[in-house]
């Protein structure tokens, strides 16, 4: 928090903002000791923060409002929460949803009063993955938001529009905060490398560029992952050639099994999957060997790729090209046949396939219609000719009665029988739901409908 001087403190671990121990602890790490004290030295989110936008002045001119951030690990939505209480001038608290229930909430509303009260200073109530507070949690902060009792500033690494209530995000603003860039992830190595105070500026460390940019893939956006790892490989250097280097062989050590952002039932894991679909949709082969390289990397199940393609050939190739749904059919059965190894590649292989085939959504959008005229058009009768009539009273009553079997007609074509019900004939609904592309097999198919359709027009006629 911020005491009457406007030093900024933390109210949980009791540290100053430079990682130095208030009462004498060893130094906070590396990660904690490099949170940037003002926005001139904060990296990355420049579509939020950099000079003339709003929220940049918002914060500078020291009234901020409400917000959430929303973002994936270690983008800096604790630093800048931590930013805006030190520009504001405000006492800073945080609670996490994850350790805290109702009586942590309580307990930090009744600080924020007493806090005003004694020193007519507003709090900034930082909440970290607020998206774990259930609606009632979360509704337990709207009167004192709404009264000004604190300035609330919630991180998630979820979807606010489907983890937060529409009561919290009607008063607090929505913050998208990116991964940060590899450039900002170089820029922020060299920065603690060269830093003498909270970095590792006195140890006179040696990275090679190649190196680096090993480190900064590792991190994956992410800059506490980058800190983390610097500080381990830190550790590790040998001292003994005298040349203070973290060299390859170190950084291989530090960095084998991190693995790429991936949270399965996450925005990450349905964010890649869309990718993946749309390159495959898109024709693009690269994209889709791609996208699955990276879910599969992060360690998604395969078998969840193969049902997706397996959905993607019915949907997006349909009957242009109708082998496409053997061939992911295939490859799931030889995955679970040859294991991930093996699998893996006969997966790609569907993928690549479905890529490159021709694309209609002819069928999807047909049973989508059909779908529609169903529901709308009510239990209409199902016509007689089309009955079934396996009893006597039945064919009494005219079951099946005028039905042409269409095997003993010329071309096993019932030239002008119908098989829609009388109703939907000149209706409002389009009874022509199947229309094929021009494309792959379906230009075949459109053929054939245009020829039946042109017998069925001279039967009316003769």
């Amino acid at each position: 928090m911020l005491n009457k001087q406007g030093d900024l403190l933390d109210l949980q671990n009791n540290q100053t903002d430079n990682g130095d121990s208030v009462d004498g602890q060893l130094f906070a790490p590396l990660a904690d000791r490099m949170r940037p004290t003002s926005l001139d030295n904060y990296i990355g989110q420049s579509h939020l923060i950099g000079e003339g936008k709003p929220l940049r002045m918002a914060l500078q001119s020291g009234k901020p409002h409400s917000m959430i951030f929303w973002g994936p690990p270690g983008v800096g939505k604790t630093t800048l929460a931590r930013l805006i209480a030190h520009y504001a001038k405000a006492q800073f608290l945080a609670i996490s949803a994850v350790l805290s229930g109702v009586k942590e909430i309580r307990q930090s509303i009744e600080q924020a009063k007493q806090h005003y009260q004694v020193y007519q200073q507003t709090t900034v109530l930082f909440v970290d993955e607020v998206h774990r507070f259930n609606k009632s949690q979360q509704d337990a902060f709207l009167p004192f938001i709404e009264d000004g009792t604190f300035v609330f500033v919630g991180a998630t690494t979820e979807n606010p529009s489907f983890e937060l209530n529409n009561a919290l995000l009607s008063r607090a603003r929505v913050y998208l905060l990116k991964s940060l860039s590899s450039d900002d992830l170089l820029h922020l190595l060299d920065l603690v490398l060269l830093d003498n105070e909270r970095g590792l500026g006195r140890q006179h460390i040696h990275i090679a560029d190649d190196d680096k940019l090993h480190l900064v893939c590792a991190a994956d956006g992410d800059a506490r992952k980058l800190l983390n790892l610097l500080e381990i490989a830190a550790d590790l250097i040998d001292n003994d050639d005298g040349k203070n280097c973290i060299n390859s062989d170190i950084i291989t050590q530090v960095v084998s099994g991190t693995n790429r952002r991936f949270d399965k039932g996450g925005d990450l894991f349905y964010d890649q999957i869309s990718a993946f679909h749309k390159s495959v949709r898109g024709s693009s082969a690269d994209g889709a060997l791609y996208w699955m390289s990276r879910m599969i990397e992060a360690g998604c199940d395969p078998l969840y790729i193969a049902r997706r393609l397996l959905a993607i050939a019915s949907e997006d190739i349909g009957n242009a090209d109708p082998r496409a749904m053997q061939i992911a059919l295939n490859a799931w059965d030889a995955f679970e046949r040859l294991g991930p190894a093996e699998g893996n590649r006969a997966i790609a292989q569907a993928a690549v396939y479905c890529a490159l085939a021709p694309k209609s959504n002819a069928v999807y959008t047909a049973f989508k219609a059909s779908m529609a005229c169903a529901k709308e058009s009510g239990s209409l009768e199902v016509p007689v000719h089309l009955r079934n009539a396996p009893t006597k009273l039945m064919k009494s009553m005219g079951y099946g009665e005028d039905y042409r079997y269409s095997h003993d007609e010329p071309e096993a074509f019932s030239a002008g029988q119908t098989y829609l019900p009388p109703e939907l004939q000149n209706s409002q609904f389009s009874t022509s739901f199947y229309k094929p592309e021009p494309r792959g097999l379906e230009i075949k198919l459109k053929e054939k409908l245009a020829y039946l359709q042109t017998l069925n027009d001279n039967f009316k006629e003769n």
